[in-house]
């Protein structure tokens, strides 16, 4: 799919990445990562938050099939989502932080709006 940033891993290790960054990120409302992160991070987030707002069998199934914490599952579908049942899409913000010490790379914070 082009367009989708390899983050220099191997697949099966970036889906499981990215998969954890997405539940910390819905469990702590913040994460401190690198830029390009965040911006993956982003999309898959949103689309977590609009299946919370679908709020069916089948939508909570989608969220259990991608976040690895069924009590995030349950805060998603619960408080996070029906804060945004009013908003069409934009539920995160980054704000880049600068560089990292050790290696220079660009640093951000998401979190949710």
């Amino acid at each position: 799919m082009p367009g989708t940033r390899k983050l220099g891993k191997a697949t099966d290790h970036r889906i499981a990445m990215l998969k954890n960054l997405t539940t910390a990120l819905l469990e702590n409302g913040k994460i401190e990562t690198t830029v390009a992160k965040a911006k993956e991070v982003r999309s898959l987030a949103e689309r977590m938050i609009t299946l919370g707002k679908q709020n069916t069998l089948h939508t909570r199934r989608q969220a259990l099939s991608y976040i690895t914490k069924e009590d995030v599952v349950t805060k998603l579908f619960g408080e996070i989502a029906p804060k945004y049942a009013d908003r069409n899409g934009g539920y995160t913000r980054i704000v880049k932080i600068g560089p990292r010490r050790g290696d220079a790379a660009e640093m951000a914070i998401i979190e949710l709006v």
